[in-house]
Parts: structure tokens; sequence; C-alpha cells
């Protein structure tokens, strides 16, 4: 039994998250103390004998230097060495546990770091791997030019549907089996929003220069329920400056002839496409209601209808995959030619039907995960395409990461600009949270709508004050 104690200076939730990835729940345990002995930070101790290992003689240079954070990240690196030590694992993400961890290298690049340095400090001061590391550079290279937005009031807009045709195993997004009732008064309350939103943003002089339509999925309105949507956006934002217009098209069930028409309709040139895998014996198993010959069927009704941009999403990890599953969904989705490739470490969050069926199932699946995601980098750059932006998320099967492939010249702006953080976001609908950045002080204020759709539904007035505070007061 291991017992980790720290200072209550330092966020438990984060530390906590980092000793998960070495040891299961049940077998330590996290205290937090106003003080400890001899007036050290932490201690881990193994069935009653202290296992402490001296924290990183490695000091960032001055210009990195924040006492508190230094002093976090130094705690933080000594847990890691002292669990590495005595259990004999290494993580490659190193001490790191936060979702965005390009914006570290970007933010180094931004004040002049050399690559070499860079290289050095995620290494020493991370204890990344240097395959990870090498991965960043990558993304850093080719995302750095769409970073930055065009003027401090410009902005994202991000439009929720919190409705898909079934629920997935490992879903804990904003999502809801539709019921026609449900679905026309929830339109209704997000026209409001719509409508509200765009005239304020007129008003106030905000931009948008992408536009994302998520969920959920989107494509299960009924075509004229999506036409009416569209036509709403359409009328009530000023659009003459958008960059990029996504609509996301996730299930192939939910595809037919006449939406993609209409989306196209609108100049829209993008959507997603979302398998998650080629195997049939997965998609009954994860509860997706589709063939892979659906997905076929899908792709090429997009084409059809004249969308020139096609994201497939994948899902490494999925319940009894091997890696030779992944690489066959990988040919397979490849052989179409999408434009882009997302693909995902599963991650399963609390609310999610896996996790609570087996709440160790992400680090029962590192070895797993660590042949298919080495497998599907190499498989990538092979075909043709470019790692352009990645995140990560908590009880991620292996510690491993989420990562955006691209052929050149197809990256998404809005994507890039989600995980980056330098520009503000607007977000609509149930589950949304706008996040208004302050560049002068490199600051974020949020402010989220309810995920409930009902009480969004109820509580419509009040979001959208929500949204005068932080974006038009």
């Amino acid at each position: 039994m291991y017992t980790i104690t720290i200072t209550n200076q330092f966020p438990a939730n984060e530390i906590e998250e980092l000793i998960k990835m070495f040891v299961p729940k049940g077998e330590y345990e996290l205290n937090v103390e106003e003080a400890l002995a001899n007036a050290q930070s932490f201690s881990v101790v193994f069935d009653g004998e202290r296992i402490s290992r001296p924290v990183s003689d490695y000091d960032p240079p001055e210009r990195l230097f924040e006492e508190k954070k230094e002093l976090k990240n130094a705690v933080k690196r000594g847990i890691y060495t002292a669990l590495s030590t005595h259990t004999g694992k290494t993580l490659p993400w190193g001490t790191l546990t936060g979702v965005k961890p390009g914006k570290i290298v970007r933010d180094l690049k931004d004040r002049g770091w050399k690559e070499a340095e860079i290289r050095t400090h995620m290494k020493e001061y991370y204890y990344l791997s240097p395959e990870k590391t090498e991965l960043l550079m990558e993304i850093l290279h080719n995302q750095y030019p769409f970073a930055k937005p065009e003027g401090e009031k410009s902005a994202g807009i991000y439009l929720g549907i919190p409705f898909c045709p079934t629920r997935c195993v490992y879903c804990s997004f904003t999502s809801n089996i539709p019921r026609k009732d449900d679905v026309e008064r929830y339109l209704a309350a997000l026209y409001r929003e719509i409508e509200y939103v765009g005239s304020e943003m007129q008003r106030t002089g905000w931009k948008a220069d992408s536009f994302y339509i998520g969920g959920g999925t989107p494509t299960t309105l009924e075509e004229d329920q999506l036409e009416d949507l569209l036509t709403a956006i359409f009328r009530e934002f000023d659009l003459s400056g958008c960059r990029e217009f996504t609509v996301e098209a996730g299930r192939p069930d939910t595809i037919t002839l006449e939406k993609m028409q209409v989306i196209k309709s609108f100049g829209i040139d993008r959507i997603s496409i979302n398998p998650q895998s080629m195997k049939q014996r997965t998609l009954d198993l994860i509860g997706r209601s589709h063939t892979p010959e659906e997905i076929l069927t899908a792709f090429e009704t997009a084409r059809k209808a004249g969308i020139g941009t096609i994201n497939m999403d994948l899902i490494a990890g999925l319940p009894e995959e091997s890696p030779e599953d992944l690489m066959d969904t990988l040919e397979q989705v490849t052989a179409l030619g999408p434009e882009n490739i997302t693909i995902h470490t599963l991650a399963l969050k609390r609310a999610s039907r896996l996790k609570m069926e087996d709440e160790e199932y992400h680090l029962k699946h590192g070895d797993v995960l660590t042949d298919m995601v080495a497998k599907s980098q190499a498989y990538m750059k092979q075909a043709g395409y470019e790692p352009y932006y990645l995140y990560r998320q908590k009880y991620m099967a292996g510690n491993y990461e989420n990562v955006g492939y691209c052929l050149p010249g197809k990256e998404c702006l809005y994507n890039i600009r989600t995980m980056d953080e330098q520009q503000t976001m607007i977000a609509l609908g149930a589950g949304g949270i706008s996040k208004r950045y302050f560049s002068a002080e490199t600051r974020i204020e949020r402010s989220a709508n309810v995920s409930n759709f009902e009480i969004y539904i109820d509580r419509i007035d009040e979001m959208l004050n929500r949204k005068y505070q932080l974006l038009f007061a």
C-alpha cells in the first residue's frame, strides 16, 4: 500500500492524476496536510517504508521561473521518480497531467526559446519521452502559423446539438436519444441564443473566423430542421470573414444525400464522419447502430453532394480490439482519401457506461495501446498525413493522447485554436463553454451553459445573461 502525503499548497487532484498512472485505485492513499515534518513538501511511503527520492536537480532558466508553479512541478517530479523507481514504470508524458501539452512548447517558442532548448526542457523538467517531445515539436511546426487569431475581437463559434441515435458505452458528452418534441423545444431555445449572440456580436464588434456545429450528432436533425438551423445561423451572424465552417455528421446512419445537399447549399465544405472502428464486432460492443458498409456509403454520399473536406474519427483501445484491428481500420479509412483523420485514445469519464462497468479499464490496456499508438503514428506518416493538433483527457487508456492528422493544407482552424487557447471561443447550446481570452494578461475567463438540454430550455434567459456578462457588457 502506497501512502503519499503532500502539503495543502499543491493541487491534490492534479497530483492524484499522476499517482493513478502508476498505482491502481485502492492501492494508494493520498493525504493532504497543512505541514510536513522537516519542512518537506511531500512524502511517499510503501508498506511503512519511506521511498521518496530527491526531486530533480534540474533548474529551469531564470526567464521561466514562477516560484509556486516551479515548486509544484518539483514535487510532481519527486513523486514521479519515487513511484517510477519503485514500480519500474515510466510514463510517455512524464509528469504532465494537463490536457493541452502543446501550449507549453508554443509558449516557450513565443518567448524566444530555441528548439534544442525546448527539447531539453521537456525531457528534464517534465520527463517526457523522446517520442512525445518530437510529436509536440512536429505539431508545433505544423500549427504555429494558424494559432494566433486576426485581432482581439476575433472569435471561434461552437454550437451544440445534444442528440444522437444511440449512446456509445464510452460516451460522457452531452448527448441524448432524440424525441421529436424534445428536439423542437430545444431548437426553439437555441434560436433565441443564436439571435441574441449574433446581434450582440455585431453590436460590439466581434467577428467569427470559424464556426463549428458539434454534438451529439447534428445530422440527427431532420432535413428541414437542419435547413432551418443553418438559415438562422447565416441570417443572424455576420460570417463574411468566416474562414471555415464545419458540421459534425459523425454517425453514418444519420447521413443522407438530402442532408448533405442542404449543408453544401450554404457553402459549407467541411464535415466529420466518425466510424471509430471498421470492425462490426466492435461497433456492436460499443453501441453503434450502423455497419462498416454504411460508413463507406456515407462517405460516398458526402462526396456526391460535393463536400470537399471530410474528417474521420477513430478510437484506439476499444473493447476487444487488437493493434491489427486498428491497422485494418486505418487501411480501410485511408483508402477513402479523407482530408483529415483524428485518432483518439479511449478515455473513460465517470459518466460513461464502460467506466461504470470497469473502473480500471483505462489502466489495464496500456501495453496494447503502446503498440497501437506507435503503429498508427508510423502508418499515418507513411500515408502522407501530418499531425497538426493534439490534446489529452483524464482516464485515457495507457496515458496517451488524441492526435489530429491532415493532408498538407487541410488543417482545421477551429481545432487548432480551441486547443491553443489564444482566441475567444463563444459556445451556444446545452453544455457549451464560452472562453474569453484577454491577450494583454494571457488570461481566460469561462462561462458555461448548463449541460442538461431540458434545464437549458427552462433557463435560457440565464444563459443569455451569462453571455452578456462575459462578452458583451
